[in-house]
């Protein structure tokens, strides 16, 4: 994205991305946020919290936190709300799960995190692959495979770190 004029004059053509792409980066961007909010909150429970699970917390908020920006880009660039219009975006934690994580003692913290975290990814997932079915953007095309790939590979390991804890 650098060196475009982003300015109201150089919109993207709306030929370059369809009503898909819209709801599907409106909704994967509060989801990415969520994943980050969970990882800061195991991540600030400290070192008394299982290291492969902080380290896992770690890679996910230092993979979504760029994501997060690109995607804001992108629906500004579209001249669209950086807002979800539909607030029900699978694998979304509630309120009640997110305090339950945040309220959670240290040795239980990474269970649920891992568990709430599978959870997260999966409906990341699922959002992906109908953007890779009925999308148009390029970039957002990729970002949903790159999720799909990524996040696939992640939860084989969230299961296998829950293992052994």
């Amino acid at each position: 994205m650098s060196g475009m004029d982003h300015s109201s004059s150089s919109a993207a053509p709306s030929d370059s991305f369809n009503d898909q792409d819209i709801t599907f980066t409106q909704e994967i961007l509060p989801h990415h946020k969520q994943a980050v909010e969970m990882s800061d909150m195991l991540i600030s429970k400290g070192s008394s919290v299982n290291a492969d699970v902080i380290a896992f917390a770690t890679k996910i908020k230092a993979e979504q936190s760029p994501e997060i920006t690109t995607m804001t880009g992108w629906l500004k660039s579209w001249n669209q709300s950086t807002t979800s219009m539909s607030g029900s975006m699978t694998g979304m934690m509630s309120d009640g799960d997110m305090s339950a994580l945040d309220n959670a003692n240290a040795a239980d913290a990474g269970k649920l995190f891992l568990t709430q975290m599978m959870e997260h990814h999966t409906g990341a997932i699922d959002m992906a692959k109908t953007e890779i079915n009925k999308g148009k953007d390029n970039d957002a095309v990729a970002l949903a495979k790159s999720i799909v790939s990524s996040q696939t590979a992640e939860i084989t390991q969230m299961k296998d770190l829950l293992a052994t804890l």
